[in-house]
């Protein structure tokens, strides 16, 4: 009877009560936007599982050097650069059915199944478990390739993937379509870290051998399910092409980057994600010897940040849908992060177990902001057919980026610690907190340099007046104002 009631209720529900139900378009409907979005959910869960249980297992588990595990999973960053070319190539593919998106996204999830195939091999001869005894360069060779082909295949299939989102989602929808996409990511990575968590709590060689390479076969399935009947066959564009050639990329990445906006845009989407993921491999820790937190407490402060997360999602992609700028609600992200690191900072000395949970959501929920944000201006920083290379200049920046603070992150907090147990920077310094509080006043003060960078950007249609400017005048100048105040306009 309680379930009759329900539906009843649920059915009178006004539409726009519903999240997402204003995501759809004729041109893009909802069950169709949804499969699409799968792409991002599997994304999700490869990173949760290279990032977070490998990374485990293969320290603990394995005993594979901590050094080494931090070069194998770095490894994909090597490829992240490249994430303009893809997107170039994306742009100016000649298919024979027309196709621009598809083969890209098909090819990077074949890549990445290859990569996620023989993973598990090359890992267990890396740590010496293989049945035949081997070089040590053989195992480390097998795992630098496995990882370099499930990054490789990652970067390209996103690429792709958002260029495609991009393609399909009209000017309406499209704000929405972002916060969308990032929420599947978003459930991926929590999906994906509780059932490989399940899958390997017995951990066994076999168990591993079963779970990633079940994960190569889930991926495949998944993307090619997102993937199938979503761009249109179109042979015209294939003839419209071969009666004009497209200009080669060098030229097409000159007049892209040599805008002063578009650098500076660059510029502060690399320092905001900086910024926001230096903490990422020292929260937990922070939270476990600084604040003594129990194991189940620390590793909530995952959901603590997922949470923070989703409702910068949710509250950007309402904003956005109003014609909020994009830019300006990227800098209120970055402003959400200030009062967040700080909570952090000032949580060690009141010890002071909430203050430190409020700072974590805080953080979670400014990265969210200014990762929708960013990303939605990327998507309309290009409107000349060259979407994806927008997309893949961005993305190669943000996924550098994002690798570049991990490593700084946890490097100079053992730096510090060192300096500072050892006496080196005084007796006031010589506290287990001084190096990780170090690592968030630099984020603090990456912050402020995203907001110096991101201020004269933000303004209604700035960025769609420089691509316009762009095309009239090749050669643009740097915006002359430099400073927080164009924020307040």
């Amino acid at each position: 009877m309680r379930a009759k009631t329900f539906g009843k209720w649920a059915r009178r529900m006004p539409a726009e009560w519903l999240p997402f139900a204003d995501v759809a378009s004729a041109d893009l409907p909802l069950p169709r936007l949804l499969r699409l979005s799968l792409f991002k959910f599997t994304m999700g869960a490869i990173t949760a599982l290279m990032i977070g249980t490998l990374n485990r297992v293969m320290i603990v588990e394995l005993g594979v050097a901590a050094w080494l595990v931090s070069l194998m999973l770095a490894l994909p960053l090597l490829v992240a650069p490249f994430r303009a070319v893809t997107g170039y190539h994306s742009d100016t593919h000649r298919s024979a059915f027309g196709w621009k998106r598809v083969p890209f996204m098909w090819g990077g999830t074949l890549v990445q199944f290859f990569g996620l195939a023989i993973m598990p091999f090359a890992l267990l001869v890396l740590s010496g478990q293989g049945a035949v005894p081997v070089p040590a360069w053989v195992g480390q060779g097998a795992a630098a390739l496995a990882f370099l082909a499930v990054g490789a295949g990652l970067q390209t299939s996103q690429t792709a993937g958002l260029a495609l989102a991009t393609d399909q989602a009209s000017d309406e929808t499209r704000a929405r379509v972002v916060a969308l996409m990032y929420i599947m990511l978003l459930v991926g990575a929590v999906s994906g870290s509780v059932v490989f968590s399940l899958l390997l709590s017995d951990f066994s060689p076999q168990r591993l051998v079963q779970c990633v390479q079940g994960s190569a076969l889930f991926v495949l399935v998944v993307n090619g399910s997102a993937l199938w009947k979503q761009e249109p066959r179109n042979p015209q564009r294939v003839a419209d092409m071969k009666a004009k050639a497209p200009p080669p990329f060098r030229e097409v990445w000159k007049r892209f980057i040599e805008n002063g906006r578009t650098r500076r845009f660059l510029w502060a989407t690399f320092l905001g994600t900086m910024a926001f993921n230096m903490q990422d491999i020292i929260l937990e820790p922070y939270g476990g010897e600084i604040l003594k937190l129990g194991v189940g407490a620390t590793s909530a402060l995952s959901g603590v940040l997922a949470g923070g997360a989703l409702l910068g999602f949710l509250l950007a992609g309402r904003m956005l849908s109003r014609d909020a700028d994009p830019l300006r609600l990227a800098a209120y992200g970055a402003l959400a992060g200030l009062p967040a690191f700080s909570a952090v900072v000032f949580s060690a000395p009141l010890d002071a177990a909430w203050l430190f949970r409020f700072g974590a959501l805080g953080i979670g929920f400014g990265g969210g902001l200014f990762a929708v944000g960013t990303l939605y201006t990327a998507m309309r920083l290009e409107d000349s057919g060259f979407t994806a290379l927008a997309l893949g200049a961005w993305g190669a920046i943000q996924s550098t980026a994002a690798g570049l603070s991990m490593f700084f992150g946890g490097a100079l907090r053992d730096v510090v610690t060192g300096l500072a147990s050892s006496g080196a920077l005084g007796a006031g310094m010589n506290t287990p907190s001084t190096g990780y509080s170090v690592v968030y006043h630099i984020e603090i003060l990456l912050l402020f340099m995203t907001l110096v960078a991101i201020g004269p950007l933000v303004g209604r249609n700035a960025m769609n007046s420089s691509v316009s400017a762009k095309k009239a005048s090749p050669q643009v100048s740097p915006p002359q104002n430099f400073g927080l105040s164009e924020l307040s306009r």
